[in-house]
């Protein structure tokens, strides 16, 4: 991403890109609303590199350039970076309700993290809007995964940066912010997004664990939708 030729403002766009099914969606999704896309992928600690690799795969089957930021979170306090805590499992037959309460995959602060990453990124190479793939339904009731917070994202955005009081406002978009999953993998069936290159499992095996609420929603979105994923 370094000493690129600067285009003119609105046609360039930074895409989080974790290598999970709604990340790679929403890249295509950029794509094909004829940003030239920046990936960001992130190696925060998680326990495995396995989402690193399939986010590396997706960037290269679009063309995009892609940056690896490397950022340390010593304190933790989740079990997708913390190997002691074990990686809650979906009972047989448990039904997929919204969480009743914030469950340990729930990674402090990380949307802000990464976004404000993104929103430097953006600053420096005149791009004008961040994509990003969450959504808020059929998920395990993160708070950065609401719209409310990407409305006080954006305010943020606008308030906190020169681009912001110059008017010039970078736009935090959440494209699937109110999709199923089966609409979003609809969707991304649409795009010809490449599913196959995609990795969910909280756990980073040679195969999908099947057990973890992020296994569960996949499949229950892949079934939904009518779709062989394979």
């Amino acid at each position: 991403m370094r000493n690129e030729r600067v285009l003119p403002a609105g046609k360039r766009a930074i895409v989080l890109l974790s290598g999970g099914l709604d990340s790679a969606v929403t890249l295509y999704i950029a794509k094909s609303k004829g940003f030239e896309c920046f990936c960001l992928i992130f190696d925060y600690g998680q326990r495995h590199k396995r989402e690193i690799r399939a986010a590396k795969k997706v960037a290269g089957a679009t063309g995009c350039k892609y940056e690896v930021i490397k950022i340390t979170l010593p304190c933790k306090g989740s079990s997708l970076l913390d190997k002691k805590i074990n990686i809650p499992e979906r009972a047989n037959g448990q039904t997929g309700k919204r969480a009743t309460k914030i469950p340990s995959t729930y990674v402090p602060g990380r949307n802000i993290i990464f976004l404000s990453f993104a929103l430097s990124y953006a600053e420096a190479i005149n791009a004008r809007a961040i994509f990003i793939g969450a959504h808020a339904q059929d998920y395990s009731g993160y708070p950065d995964c609401r719209p409310e917070f990407y409305r006080a994202f954006n305010e943020v955005a606008a308030e906190g940066t020169k681009s912001g009081v110059e008017n010039r406002d970078i736009k935090i978009e959440a494209p699937l912010i109110n999709d199923t999953k089966a609409r979003i993998i609809l969707k991304g069936a649409k795009l010809n997004v490449p599913f196959r290159f995609t990795w969910s499992c909280y756990r980073g095996g040679r195969v999908p664990c099947g057990k973890c609420d992020s296994c569960y929603y996949r499949a229950k979105g892949f079934k939904e939708a009518g779709i062989d994923e394979r």
